[in-house]
């Protein structure tokens, strides 16, 4: 309910200009524009996901073999418990609890560090694709374009002209 009447202004919006527009007048013109696609398929998107890997590549392989050492480990304990004396079991169950809580915490660090750059990275590309979107609605000459819709003619997706003029923009950029 709270997505649609997100919408609402929109829709009045819309109904308003086209009634407003006497029909001998110069039509409305609308696009759209699909934001996923851009990240998926725009060099810029995929030139900040390589440096995010690149970025983030040796501290997930730090955490993938501390997950798989600590696992190791807890499977020895759990062979070796049964013989071992009480003190000594107890001792060892304790390193592997700190063990577990140090590599759930450097996980959980991981996750906040890489969700925090990729937001970084991909507002950098959608700030771009922006100004591209508004180059293309001014060359244009389009009334409004959308980013959200949940159904939009194919024939209004713009979504190709932003991708081509992004590309050619950081091609010429990267020169």
């Amino acid at each position: 309910m709270k997505s649609f009447s997100r919408h609402i202004p929109l829709v009045l919006l819309l109904g308003t200009l086209s009634a407003a527009v006497p029909a001998q007048a110069q039509e409305f013109k609308a696009g759209f524009v699909n934001t996923d696609r851009i990240f998926r398929e725009a060099n810029t998107a995929k030139a900040a996901q390589a440096k995010l890997e690149q970025e983030f590549s040796r501290r997930e392989k730090d955490l993938v073999d501390q997950g798989n050492a600590l696992k190791t480990a807890t499977e020895k304990f759990e062979r070796e418990a049964p013989t071992m004396a009480e003190s000594q079991r107890t001792t060892r169950q304790r390193q592997l609890v700190e063990q577990d809580r140090d590599f759930q915490r450097k996980r959980r660090e991981f996750q906040e560090d890489l969700g925090a750059r990729k937001n970084e990275e991909l507002s950098q590309v959608l700030e771009r694709a922006n100004r591209v979107v508004k180059q293309v609605a001014e060359a244009e000459k389009y009334d409004v374009i959308l980013q959200e819709a949940v159904y939009i003619n194919p024939k209004h997706d713009i979504t190709d002209k932003v991708l081509k003029a992004l590309n050619a923009a950081n091609g010429t950029a990267a020169k």
